[in-house]
């Protein structure tokens, strides 16, 4: 089993930046894949961005030129920095982590998600 917790969400003002964290717990070692999905009210969940180890894979178009994803050095923490937020991101925000053979998931695992509100 791997822990997600995920931390950093909270209130921004439009154009306004907050930095997401991720830390890992367990058995990390059967995971290569990490990233952040997000559920906005009323809509379904989405991916805002990965990394298989330290090399980002994905990450949606709506958000490429305003949000970094990056990884430590020890892998066990993925964090998303958010910059120039716009009303449409607001979301929660959930840490996610994946064994995967290619393009086989095998295990997966989910934080409790955090909240992010973007708001004047």
């Amino acid at each position: 089993q791997v822990q997600l917790v995920e931390s950093g969400g909270g209130l921004a003002q439009p154009g306004g930046s907050l930095n997401l964290s991720c830390a890992a717990s367990g058995s990390t070692f059967i995971v290569n894949t990490m990233g952040w999905f997000r559920q906005a009210p009323g809509k379904g969940r989405e991916l805002v961005a990965t990394m298989k180890h330290d090399v980002p894979v994905n990450i949606t178009d709506s958000v490429k030129g305003r949000f970094i994803i990056s990884r430590g050095n020890r892998e066990n923490t993925v964090w998303l920095q958010m910059n120039d937020l716009r009303p449409e991101d607001t979301a929660v925000y959930y840490c996610n982590a994946q064994s995967r053979a290619g393009a086989m998931v095998i295990y997966e695992f989910w934080g409790p998600g955090t909240q992010v509100t973007v708001s004047s």
